[in-house]
């Protein structure tokens, strides 16, 4: 009953906001069309101040213009409401207006005798006064500045979008992100280009303010002479006097919107409000202790009311001195107290850092991570680790960046769990020229290896960007070197990221879509523990976790055979997979149309390898250091062709000496696949490049094969 008696009471309050605007807007039109009671018409007008001044106090608290987007709307239906009352007032004072100027309603009358003294003849200066500075000075300028910003705004917008799918490509934005920046800046237009068309609104309401005085004026006079055998003077002493209260009655709120439309144009965006913008800038002392000087002179001059500056002088002095009081104090550490018995306190927070990545710095490199300058680091890590979690399929932890005294100014030092993965040097205040092979000119510079793959480069001056771009340079900053090297090595090092909390979140994010699936992989067959293991083992090798579904399927047909066989283990679990997920391991590689370039090992050699791993027993390195670094220089040499036309390649071998060359290859080549025959999609087409341990290292001139051609090594190997 209650929850009906909610749900009811909702509906209500909703039809009634939806209701609202079209009676008001039928009122509007009663106003212009039927006569009105002067009472209507008095509690018309108040409810048109209370709604200007509502409107204005909106306008002054609002961070931003957005904030108050349907102002134009607003502005337009306040206007309306103000024409359609001054419409119902001029009746009532041309028809009522003989028998006095309480026959027009309280709030006229009280208008015409309080604010203006009874006096006509000043109520027309004082309404002429009102109308220059509502029209010549305040919409005449919140109109220039509402058409210069709409203008501008529109000529604006294509660079804004543009500068939106930048950090959306950059991985600085989520698609949400972008969806939502895209639609700010729309709104923003709209609403620009909206407020230029209803600064024409006040303009309007401006200029029939005075078309209206004048009509009642004129209309009164003539129908106090004529109709009602009023004397001229008693005409005018009646009517002028209503129609210069009705029309005060009506720029009153006007002028009110008015300014609320220049404060809205005027706005700078900014996180506080607008009494709190202009009070943090009037904060500084530096600019009160000049006035107070200037007006303690002042009162002291000879003739000058020094009763009423010098109090004023002091109250400016005072505002000076405590406001650089506060300032001072706000610039001291505040203190940390510690009791006795804390100081002798150890916890875990002293024992561990808690943060899995973390990039350790200099001195020299502080102001890549300062927020007043922008801490251009920062936003470049917050980027990678972005693109790293779309690739890699989890996300990567959070990256700390801490300074270490020990290190020279320019170091830093990049860490997984604590350990050193890479570390090197970068100047904030240079740039860095990669060599990329095709150089028209040397240029000056400080010679140096670039820490991500090792390229021949130069920490040039940044005046200097110009001519190294020119001479064939490629120039990058310091935050951009860090985090390039940041990036290649957290993806070698993918795998020490995951654990059992990344697992069980894959799993719980393919549960929402495919829950027989996730059930029928966890806890049976595989635990949480071999999930992650097989997981970590995929990452390894630079598999992606990205399709999730279609790994998890393979997990499972991989454990059922590894049931079945007579040597059950984890390996041959994570081979199963990875049989299961050839062609997704191949397009990481090589586009969909275009061969796979392939260097293989000789029968004789795989012999060899397979021998030698059956001899082992299980054994970590079952191959002798002569061989190994024989096979190691041997397949360089092969790949030193492939690798300079900057194309990707596998190495490709039997399935029982796969995981033992990948142990051999991997510290030379950390980035290279090597897969097994098995893994190779029947309708890949395969370019063999070289064959290692053969006579002659190359295969027949352009040797372009499909993968059911090197079916035969599988039987010799």
């Amino acid at each position: 009953m209650l929850a009906f008696l909610s749900s009811r009471h909702k509906w209500l309050g909703d039809t009634a906001k939806a209701g609202i605007l079209p009676v008001a807007t039928l009122l509007l039109v009663i106003f212009m069309v039927l006569p009105v009671p002067a009472t209507v018409l008095d509690i018309g007008f108040i409810a048109n101040i209370t709604i200007a001044l509502a409107v204005l106090m909106v306008a002054l608290n609002v961070a931003k213009p957005l904030d108050f987007s349907s102002f134009p709307t607003v502005l337009l239906f306040a206007t309306l409401l103000r024409l359609a009352l001054n419409v119902a007032s001029t009746r009532v004072v041309l028809v009522e207006g003989h028998a006095g100027p309480h026959a027009a309603g309280q709030v006229i009358e009280a208008f015409g005798n309080f604010l203006i003294g009874g006096d006509y003849v000043v109520g027309i200066f004082v309404f002429t006064i009102l109308m220059i500075i509502n029209l010549v000075v305040i919409t005449k300028g919140a109109g220039r500045v509402s058409e210069v910003t709409a203008r501008f705004t529109l000529d604006a917008l294509p660079g804004k979008q543009m500068a939106i799918d930048a950090d959306l490509n950059a991985g600085l934005l989520s698609p949400e992100e972008a969806k939502q920046r895209r639609q700010d800046v729309a709104t923003e237009s709209d609403f620009y280009g909206s407020m230029d068309g209803a600064s024409k609104f006040v303009k309007g309401d401006a200029v029939a303010g005075v078309l209206i005085l004048i009509i009642n004026i004129i209309g009164g006079m003539i129908l106090g002479v004529f109709s009602y055998d009023m004397a001229v003077g008693d005409a005018a002493q009646t009517y002028v006097l209503l129609a210069v209260g009705d029309a005060l009655v009506a720029q009153v709120p006007a002028l009110l919107l008015s300014i609320a439309a220049a404060a809205i144009v005027t706005r700078v965006a900014s996180p506080m409000d607008l009494p709190g913008q202009i009070g943090s800038q009037f904060g500084n002392p530096k600019a009160w202790i000049p006035v107070a000087a200037i007006l303690v002179v002042m009162g002291l001059l000879p003739g000058m009311p020094h009763i009423i500056i010098l109090p004023i002088a002091a109250v400016a002095g005072f505002l000076a001195w405590r406001m650089s009081h506060k300032e001072k104090k706000a610039n001291l550490p505040e203190p940390h107290p510690q009791l006795p018995e804390q100081q002798n306190h150890i916890g875990w927070s002293d024992v561990t850092d808690g943060a899995v990545l973390a990039i350790e710095i200099g001195y020299g490199l502080v102001p890549l991570v300062d927020d007043r300058k922008g801490a251009p680091l920062m936003q470049r890590l917050t980027g990678i680790r972005r693109q790293l979690s779309r690739e890699l399929g989890f996300v990567v932890p959070l990256v700390r960046v801490k300074d270490n005294m020990a290190l020279p100014p320019n170091a830093y030092r990049i860490q997984i769990s604590g350990v050193t993965l890479g570390e090197d040097q970068a100047w904030p205040d240079d740039l860095l020229a990669l060599d990329s092979g095709d150089i028209d000119s040397i240029v000056d510079g400080e010679a140096c290896q670039d820490p991500t793959f090792g390229l021949d480069s130069l920490w040039i001056a940044p005046e200097k960007r110009s001519e190294a771009v020119v001479s064939g340079y490629t120039v990058v900053d310091a935050s951009t070197v860090i985090a390039t090297h940041f990036n290649h090595l957290v993806g070698l090092h993918a795998a020490e990221l995951f654990g059992m909390d990344e697992a069980q979140g894959l799993l719980d994010n393919l549960k929402e879509t495919a829950p027989q699936l996730v059930e029928g992989l966890t806890p049976k067959p595989l635990s949480l523990f071999q999930v992650t293991a097989i997981c970590r083992s995929l990452l390894s090798e630079g598999i992606p976790l990205k399709d999730f579904r279609r790994l998890s399927e393979a997990m499972i047909h991989a454990a059922a055979d590894d049931s079945a066989s007579d040597s059950p283990s984890l390996e041959n679990i994570v081979d199963g997979v990875r049989r299961r997920i050839g062609s997704l391991i191949i397009q990481s590689l090589v586009p969909v149309k275009m061969p796979l370039p392939v260097i293989t090992l000789d029968v004789e050699l795989e012999s060899l390898l397979a021998q030698a791993i059956e001899a082992g027993g299980g054994a970590s390195r079952p191959v002798e250091p002569g061989l190994v670094q024989k096979i190691v220089s041997a397949v360089e040499e092969a790949a030193r062709p492939i690798m300079a036309e900057a194309r990707r390649f596998a190495v490709v071998t039997s399935p029982i000496a796969r995981r033992t060359l990948l142990k051999i290859l991997k510290p030379s080549f950390p980035g290279t696949p090597v897969l097994s025959f098995e893994e190779l999609p029947d309708d890949k087409a395969i370019e063999v490049v070289a064959v290692v341990g053969s006579r002659s290292s190359k295969p027949s001139p352009s040797e372009t094969i499909n993968s059911e051609t090197v079916d035969h090594k599988k039987d010799l190997a």
